[in-house]
């Protein structure tokens, strides 16, 4: 099991390596999914009571930090 951030790990034994809260199976693609599709961090803790609070905020944080130095390719304009 690799430590990726915090409370982020990353095991190739669980979900084939995705980055998850530990101790858990809730990936951190999971859990931004069901953020973007209008639940609160409070609405996730209720609904999962194996994630705190602070788990939703380090998957914001890791995933913030992966974006922040991926390259952005603008598809050129056909003419």
């Amino acid at each position: 099991m690799k430590r990726v951030s915090g409370r982020i790990v990353s095991d190739p034994g669980i979900l084939c390596g995705k980055p998850v809260v530990k101790g858990t199976r809730m990936s951190v693609e999971f859990i931004l999914e069901l953020l973007s599709s209008g639940l609160t961090v409070k609405d996730l803790v209720k609904e999962y009571p194996q994630l705190k609070a602070e788990d939703v905020y380090a998957a914001i944080g890791y995933a913030a930090r992966s974006l922040k130095h991926e390259d952005i390719i603008f598809p050129s304009s056909s003419s």
